[in-house]
Order: structure tokens, then sequence, then C-alpha cells
């Protein structure tokens, strides 16, 4: 655990995992919330695109920005925002004037939040921990806060849900902010955002654009991220229809349902926290993304509570290995001044990608029922799996010279090398 070394990255852990359960109990309440209350897998996926689409549209903006001005005031920003919109449908519930509308507007304000929260978050990490050698860690322990609240903060939704309802729990996520705030406030000795003399946004954007996708590597992750969250994850949007019409249970199978992909999360997160290099990880992606796709497949048609548990929980840690291990790979290679600008389409690609899919996935569950959409998403993510795979050979001569530039340490380089199922001959080796 390298990375606990850096005061400021342990000040972020402490007060992003607070919020993060927050963040969770809100998502879980809101989604059991508008099934309640529209019994429609449509609506849900409407609910969920609201939440999404905005990161599609600004995220590359927010990436320009992140290279050019401070990211920790932009994070004080956006989670005074994130704050607010929580406090705002705790008020709303608490008086008995909530209405879809409002959920679809407010949840429409928060996406657009988050298009410039997620990619500055990323971003901020190397400036939380400087020392390159310890980046893979602190992507992974960053992941592992992630999974983790996944876990806590369904797990409690689903109990206040079935005992107190939702108004506690938009409540909890907007007290639950003043732990992360806290925490950037406490930072101190952060590296200054020096942008290059003269730098446009527009220009600077239209460079990471040319950048991101004329790099294959960078390339193809990109498309892999979205491809997982595109067919991957529009399930979760789902899971109220499932446990409510498929395994007839209520907002505590719910609660235990999506506490159990993050049971499956928070392994793989653990999992790649304790590797020391990325050594075989591109393999093990595509490995994880052909058993994701199986498992979806095999969930659609499970009628049995522990068995659809134990699935979920496979599902969990196969989209955890893909897109975690993906930002790992992203980090390492991209070139330093182009990294906010980078990250902001790394998170376009999982957060916009992700509300086309649950439109698509929420129609087709609405004519055709949950088992016939999770069969296509899960048939999607095998085929996705494959064609990373069958690419990642042709990745070593765009990977080595960056290797070479960046001077970086031998033990990571063979492992993106092994990682792209490449053999460097010993004089091209870093």
């Amino acid at each position: 655990m390298r990375a606990l070394a850096h005061r400021n990255y342990r000040l972020f852990l402490v007060g992003q995992s607070v919020s993060l359960i927050g963040t969770w109990m809100q998502q879980t309440a809101l989604a059991w919330l508008v099934y309640e209350m529209t019994n429609s897998p449509l609506l849900l996926g409407i609910v969920a695109f609201a939440g999404q689409i905005p990161t599609f549209f600004l995220a590359p903006v927010a990436g320009g920005l992140s290279d050019q001005f401070s990211r920790r005031r932009t994070l004080l920003v956006t989670q005074a925002i994130a704050m607010s919109q929580a406090a705002i449908l705790a008020l709303l519930m608490w008086t008995g004037q909530i209405e879809v509308w409002q959920i679809i507007l407010l949840n429409l304000i928060l996406g657009a939040t988050n298009a410039f929260d997620m990619p500055t978050r990323q971003a901020f990490l190397v400036d939380m921990v400087p020392n390159r050698e310890d980046l893979p860690n602190a992507i992974a322990l960053n992941s592992s806060i992630v999974t983790g609240s996944r876990l806590v903060g369904p797990f409690a939704a689903g109990l206040m849900l079935a005992g107190i309802g939702a108004t506690l729990c938009f409540a909890v996520n907007a007290i639950s902010y003043v732990a992360v705030i806290g925490a950037y406030l406490l930072m101190r000795d952060l590296p200054q955002i020096r942008p290059a003399p003269g730098a446009k946004l527009g220009a600077g954007i239209v460079e990471g654009f040319r950048y991101a996708f004329g790099f294959p590597p960078i390339c193809v992750l990109l498309l892999l991220m979205g491809m997982v969250s595109m067919m991957g994850m529009p399930m979760s949007v789902l899971l109220p229809a499932v446990a409510s019409e498929v395994l007839h249970g209520g907002p505590d199978l719910f609660g235990l349902l999506t506490g159990a992909t993050g049971v499956g999360a928070l392994g793989a997160a653990v999992y790649l926290a304790s590797r020391r290099s990325v050594l075989g990880l591109a393999r093990r992606m595509a490995l994880a993304g052909a058993v994701h796709g199986v498992a979806m497949i095999t969930f659609a048609f499970s009628r049995n509570i522990p068995l659809s548990l134990g699935l979920l929980m496979a599902i969990g840690f196969t989209m955890m290995m893909q897109l975690a291990g993906g930002n790992t790979l992203i980090q390492t290679i991209v070139d330093e001044d182009k990294r906010g600008r980078v990250m902001s389409l790394y998170t376009m690609a999982i957060m916009g990608a992700a509300p086309i899919g649950s439109l698509i996935a929420g129609a087709i569950a609405n004519h055709f029922g949950t088992t016939v959409a999770i069969v296509i998403c899960g048939g999607c993510c095998l085929l996705g799996s494959a064609g990373f795979a069958a690419v990642l050979p042709r990745l070593r001569k765009h990977i080595a010279p960056v290797y070479r530039r960046k001077g970086i340490l031998p033990a990571i380089a063979e492992g993106l090398e092994a990682s792209a199922e490449i053999q460097v001959p010993p004089e091209r080796a870093a």
C-alpha cells in the first residue's frame, strides 16, 4: 500500500470513502423510488440517462480545464454542488412534493457536475501521489474505496428503504460530502498547474482528441471502456425490475443484489491493489470481459436468489477488472501534459456511453422483458472482449517508444509489454 505514504492521498481516501457511501445510498434509493413511483423499466433508463449523458458532452471541456486550472478548487466546487443536489432531493421527499420530472432534472444537474468532477479527480491522483511508482497502487486503492462503498451504501440504503424511506438516504448523502470537502481543504503542498504559454481551451481539447485517438493503445482502451459501460453498466439500472418482477423481492433484496455486485468489485479492486506491476494485466482484462459476458447471460435466466447473488459477484469482479485495469494502463502511458484531457475521455467513455446503453436496455426491457435485455447486453460484452484480445498483439510498436521517452521503470515496462502479449527484443527493451 505504497500510496498511503502520501499525506494528501490519505486525506483523500478517508474523505472519499465517507462521501461515496452516501453517494451509493442515494443512487440505490433513487432507483427504487423511481421504479416504485412508475413501475417502468423505461423510466429507470431515462433517469439514468439524464444522470450520465452530460458527461458525454462536457467531459472533454472539463479535461481541458483540469490541465489549466487548480484541480482542488474545481473539486471543491463540484462537491458543493453535489451536496446541494442531495439536500434538495431530501427536502422534496420530506415535504412530499417529489415528482419524476424533478428527479430527472436534479439527476441532469448532478450529471453535469460529475462531468467536471470525475476527470478532474482522476487527474488529481497524480497531484496527490507525485511518485509515479506509487500511482498504480493509488489507482487500485481508489477503486477499492469506490467498490467498498458500493457494498456498504446499497446495503444500508436497502435497510433504510424498508424501514424509514428514501428521505434519510438523501439526507445522509448530503451530510457525507462534508468529509471529502474537509479533506480537500486540509491538503497542502500540491503542485501548481502551469498551462503552456498561449494555451487555448478549444485548441487544447482538439489536441487531446487527436493524441488519444491517434495513439492506438489509448484508443483501444477507451473503446473497450465505452463498450463495457454501454453494455455492462445498464444491468444495474434494471436491478429494481429484476428484484421485483423476476425474483419477487422488495427493497431489501434490491439492496442485496446491488451489494453483491459491490462485493465482487471490491474483490477485484483488492486484487489490483496487491499487484506489484501491470504484468499481464491486459490479458486478464480480456479474460475478465469474456467471463463478464457469460455471467450476465447466465444471470438473465436465473430465478434462484443465491445463484443470482453469486453471478452478480462475478459480474462486479470482472467489470472492475476491466474498468480499473484500463484506468491503470492509461494513466501509466499517457503524456503528463495531456493527462487531464485523456482522463476526461476515459470519463466520457465510462459515464457517457452508459446512459445510451441504459436507455436502450430500458426500452428493450419495456417491450421484451428484462431477460432479453440482459442477454443482449451480455452477448455484446462477449464480442467486445474477443475484439480486445484480438488487437493486443499489435500494440507493441506503439507502446515501446513511450517507455524509452518516459523512462518508465523496467518492471512496469515489462508488465505493459506482457499485458499486450508482445515480446520486446533485448536491444529494444526499456
